[in-house]
């Protein structure tokens, strides 16, 4: 799979519950889904809805959050696909550098060329996010990557 065959859509209300349901069956926060619609895309591989992501934007600084795939579409590229989609769209609104929390896939985002960063040299709007304020444990990597380069 490659990603000419992901198309990223934004949630709408009904796709906001798959949003809510991917994550939640996955271990990862669900419960500021519906507080912040915008952020967050379905991927489809055709027409079938195969994985989340999410994109929240504060000027320049993007915290990229949520990227999960089906179990069943795991090692197929997907993710690979969906964070490429994710970063180009973040990149195209005016994004110059992302941040993410990771709880179990930092060594993923370090092989897409992400850097483990101290959660204090995150700029302050993306300390401030419910991510970083409430939803993520203290123990989740911090990571930063610029998309100037790319």
């Amino acid at each position: 799979m490659n990603d000419s065959t992901v198309t990223l859509r934004p949630a709408d209300e009904d796709a906001l519950s798959y949003v809510e349901t991917l994550l939640e069956r996955n271990d990862l926060p669900a419960s500021d889904v519906r507080s912040n619609p915008d952020c967050f895309y379905v991927a489809y591989d055709g027409d079938e809805a195969v994985g989340v992501g999410g994109v929240e934007r504060y000027g320049s600084d993007g915290l990229l959050r949520s990227v999960v795939v089906e179990r069943s579409a795991r090692g197929d590229g997907l993710g690979t696909a969906l964070c490429d989609a994710l970063e180009r769209d973040a990149r195209d609104s005016g994004v110059e550098t992302l941040y993410l929390l990771a709880t179990t896939a930092a060594e993923f985002f370090a092989d897409r060329g992400y850097d483990e960063i101290e959660r204090a040299a995150a700029p302050e709007t993306i300390r401030q996010t419910t991510e970083f304020t409430d939803l993520c444990p203290d123990s989740a990597t911090c990571m930063k990557r610029s998309l100037s380069s790319r």
